[in-house]
């Protein structure tokens, strides 16, 4: 059924009428919204920035961790570092040095691996796939497979727990934004795939409701002569990613809709060019997460709404406090002269609260939820 919101559309005070432009004189403005950004919302304009505050305690604290420093490589995809989940999606980190000695499947759900570092390839049931850094993995859920690395490869891996990716609903834009689904690269069963066939013994490892089972063969089980269908392992680079953008108007992240599942959704936020228009904000604007966790993980360059951040490192900003730019890269923003982004990082907003696994020592950045602290409000806190 579909939802049916108040229908209302209300100014009140000092406001703009137009949302994330022409903002009052010396205001901030900061929104809170239903449905992440797809539903009602409102824009508030405030005197003093929301994320000004002296002290933050309590677990809905923003959070920042270095994965970088999950060095240690693991042959199978099963023993990677668990990084934060719910019942709906799990998150982990993953190096791998050089060949997978056994098979992979998952029995919980499809699988979406984003290449951080690294190059080689993919063997699966429907043939062979190089990949190399930055492409986006769709493996579909029942898949057997296996990576070999020629160049040490990192991944976040982003499981949709009972669930499938799909594409984002691209409505008014058409179906051929942000990239045409005929970009979307599928496995060949090329040379290289049957060189892999043999007939010594494989083993399986499967994943079901979070526990393993081997299923052991005297041959290599990725031993297809060729198949139909329209479902497949899918692959897609960043770069292919063409962005939505605005010169007037600053785009919510909701527009860099990658893939999506029942319960959360992924983006990419890929280098664009900046808003010209003098009237239009320039930068993400603060907002509540009211119903979504917001996760992101900084891939590459140089990330322009967040301070103390690096690639390779990932924050989580939960559901019931309001975030936004950090103070330098907020001054930055409204001073001028940068022109174009050049960050890439993937987003993964999820519906239900995540719980964030047990890592090690150091891997946590303690400092990150003090990060938005002016001079003057560090001298308050003072």
């Amino acid at each position: 059924m579909a939802k049916n919101w108040i229908p209302l559309r209300q100014h009140e005070g000092t406001a703009s009428r137009q949302a994330h432009v022409r903002l009052p004189e010396g205001t901030y403005e900061r929104e809170i919204s239903k449905e992440g950004f797809f539903g009602p919302s409102a824009q508030f304009h405030h005197r003093h920035k929301p994320t000004d505050w002296t002290a933050f305690e309590g677990p809905i604290r923003p959070r920042a961790f270095d994965l970088n420093k999950l060095v240690a490589g693991k042959k199978s995809p099963w023993s990677a570092q668990p990084v934060m989940g719910n019942a709906h999606m799990q998150m982990r980190f993953w190096r791998l040095d050089g060949a997978m000695t056994d098979l992979a499947r998952n029995g919980d759900g499809d699988d979406l691996l984003f290449i951080h570092e690294g190059d080689g390839a993919l063997f699966c049931d429907y043939g062979h796939l190089r990949y190399c850094e930055g492409d986006y993995l769709v493996i579909p859920r029942g898949t057997m497979w296996r990576l070999e690395a020629r160049v040490p490869t990192t991944c976040l891996m982003i499981e949709a727990t009972n669930d499938s990716y799909r594409l984002p609903d691209k409505g008014l834009v058409g179906r051929h934004a942000i990239f045409d689904p005929a970009m979307l690269d599928t496995p060949v069963i090329d040379d290289a795939f049957r060189a892999q066939q043999d007939e010594r013994p494989w083993k399986v490892s499967v994943k079901r409701r979070g526990v393993l089972s081997t299923v052991t063969y005297p041959f290599n089980p990725l031993d297809a002569v060729g198949w139909h269908g329209d479902l497949s392992v899918v692959r897609i680079n960043w770069r292919d990613i063409r962005p939505l953008m605005s010169h007037r108007f600053h785009l919510p992240p909701s527009a860099h809709s990658t893939f999506v599942a029942s319960r959360f959704v992924v983006c990419t936020f890929v280098p664009r060019p900046l808003e010209s228009d003098p009237e239009a904000l320039r930068l993400p604007f603060f907002h509540s997460n009211d119903d979504y966790d917001e996760v992101i993980f900084y891939h590459k360059g140089s990330f322009f709404s967040r301070d103390n951040i690096h690639p390779g490192m990932m924050t989580i900003h939960p559901t019931g406090f309001t975030h936004g730019p950090h103070p330098k890269a907020f001054t930055a923003a409204t001073r001028g002269g940068k022109t174009e982004t050049d960050e890439v990082a993937v987003m993964v907003d999820t519906r239900d609260a995540l719980d964030v696994a047990a890592m090690p020592a150091g891997v946590e950045f303690d400092g990150y939820v003090a990060s938005w602290q002016s001079a003057e409000t560090k001298q308050a806190a003072e």
